[in-house]
């Protein structure tokens, strides 16, 4: 199996409930004709900021911060965002993997440049948005392709870039959670860059775990989106834990461990010693 081919055993009849009382169904469609709309006016938009210097920089990172919030209310998803990430400089962003509103939650705390299965470049419409936003896409299939995937990484975290990974590589229930994959991890380690280790997970507004979100096994995202567009109560809810320093850590096994177990403060051989 390839490195970048992990799997999870979630599956939508297994593992994803209902929230309760369903939206109605002329409201679940105006959600999704709000998110449709903004996903379109990101995707008019996004080659003006390229091509406009003047249109670089704070402006538009405020932009695509308020544009991916919108998106996630616009799904009827309530959104709590606690702690924040350095505004500039090279950063590697790193979450766990649920749903495809994990996206732009991410892209809420900081715009970055974000890593994608290449399945992703032949979406309609959220495709063509991806590949415009410099999306790096990963051919998973082609274990060869690894170093090159982590040079280029390396290469766009240097430059001063955000690069916004998930590192389980698939997506899960949020009940349960896969172990990182430590091949991004090493970009970071090349390029001397922090690490940004994130936490999302979706409940009721009673506090309830919601499985709702959820896209995994064989979920189509149609389906996915009616989900969530019909669920009635959805939170999101986005932790920004303390960045991972460079230097803490001193190889990508180590630094996959901390990001994952929130170890930030303390250098990662210390942890190791105590687990020997």
């Amino acid at each position: 199996m390839s490195t970048w081919l992990p799997s999870a055993p979630c599956t939508p009849r297994a593992c994803v409930e209902a929230t309760g009382p369903s939206a109605a169904v002329p409201r679940a469609v105006l959600r999704l004709t709000l998110v449709a709309a903004l996903v379109l006016t990101g995707a008019v938009l996004s080659p003006l900021g390229r091509g406009c210097p003047r249109l670089r920089g704070k402006i538009p990172a405020a932009w695509t911060r308020r544009w991916c919030r919108a998106i996630v209310r616009a799904s009827g998803v309530r959104l709590r965002i606690t702690g924040t990430a350095p505004p500039t400089g090279g950063l590697l962003l790193v979450a766990n993997h649920i749903s495809w509103l994990d996206i732009p939650l991410l892209a809420a705390v900081r715009p970055a440049r974000m890593l994608a299965k290449t399945e992703i470049r032949r979406w309609p419409v959220a495709g063509a948005l991806a590949a415009r936003g410099g999306t790096l896409f990963i051919e998973r299939d082609r274990p060869r392709a690894l170093p090159d995937t982590v040079a280029r990484i390396a290469g766009a975290l240097r430059e001063g870039t955000a690069v916004a990974a998930f590192p389980e590589g698939s997506t899960w229930c949020g009940r349960a959670q896969g172990h990182y994959r430590r091949a991004v991890f090493q970009a970071a380690l090349d390029a001397g860059v922090p690490v940004q280790p994130v936490r999302i997970r979706y409940r009721l507004a009673g506090g309830a775990a919601a499985t709702a979100p959820a896209f995994v096994g064989d979920d189509s995202l149609l389906a996915s989106l009616w989900r969530v567009a019909t669920a009635r109560g959805l939170v999101a809810e986005v932790e920004v834990r303390p960045a991972i320093p460079p230097g803490t850590c001193p190889d990508r096994r180590a630094l996959a461990r901390a990001a994952q177990q929130d170890r930030a403060t303390e250098p990662c051989w210390t942890h190791a010693a105590l687990m020997a």
